[in-house]
């Protein structure tokens, strides 16, 4: 089952990332107020990053090498997948 571990921007700048099965109804939660609590209060939101990833696990693995990346880090990788 193929998996997604995506970024997202915050209105405010900040990044959140998280790990879902479908980005565009996860990115709707998020804009919604029901994804997660940081990004409740941070809407909109907006997807920068996407990488597919084989299965949950290896999601949620990448998540957390994502989460525990410096700002410069996660701003190249935005960087490069939007193309610029």
């Amino acid at each position: 089952m193929t998996c997604y571990c995506y970024i997202v921007e915050c209105s405010d700048g900040t990044f959140y990332t998280g790990w879902t099965l479908d980005p565009e109804r996860r990115v709707a939660q998020h804009n919604k107020g029901v994804g997660a609590k940081y990004t409740s209060t941070r809407r909109p939101v907006k997807l920068v990053y996407l990488e597919e990833q084989p299965d949950r696990i290896s999601a949620m693995k990448r998540e957390l090498v994502i989460k525990r990346m410096k700002r410069a880090q996660k701003n190249k990788l935005t960087e490069e997948w939007n193309g610029k």
